[in-house]
């Protein structure tokens, strides 16, 4: 038969203790993305963290930078947007042009965030063309970016 005493009490409080802490864990976890997480809530964009994601990171520059004739980045052209300088390995519907982003033209920074954010979503809500990657970047990471794509002059 049980008996309830002091040092049976004290575990029976515990375990409630460590219960209640473990479902509030979980609650707190499935109220969904915090506000960084949406893009409601973000510092102002870091241009140079911005600059070195689109050029060293996410790649940004290598498809929307012009090349000159021997495949070098043209230093007056970056950004600018221009013929993708790679084919697809197979056939499908792959972009052959990439566009301007120097500055984002058409681009809120809300949409420009779900861009980077939720996997190369365009303007219309729609996913954009291969090769553009399927990035999931922080909001503040795309902030970032937005920051230096609308710096550039």
């Amino acid at each position: 038969m049980w008996r309830w005493d002091n040092a049976d009490m004290t575990y029976r409080h515990l375990a409630i203790a460590l219960t209640s802490a473990l479902l509030l864990a979980v609650a707190v976890d499935a109220q969904g993305p915090q506000a960084h997480e949406r893009g409601t809530a973000h510092r102002a964009g870091n241009i140079e963290h911005g600059r070195y994601l689109a050029e060293r990171v996410a790649m940004c520059i290598e498809c929307h930078s012009r090349r000159d004739a021997n495949g070098n980045l043209l230093q007056s052209e970056l950004f600018e947007g221009g013929p993708i300088p790679f084919a697809p390995p197979w056939p499908n519907d792959w972009a052959n042009r990439a566009p301007r982003n120097k500055g984002l033209p058409g681009y809120s920074d809300e949409q420009a965030i779900r861009l980077l954010t939720q996997g190369a979503i365009g303007r219309d809500g729609k996913p954009l063309r291969p090769p553009m990657p399927r990035f999931r970047m922080t909001t503040q990471d795309a902030a970032d970016v937005i920051a230096f794509l609308r710096s550039l002059p």
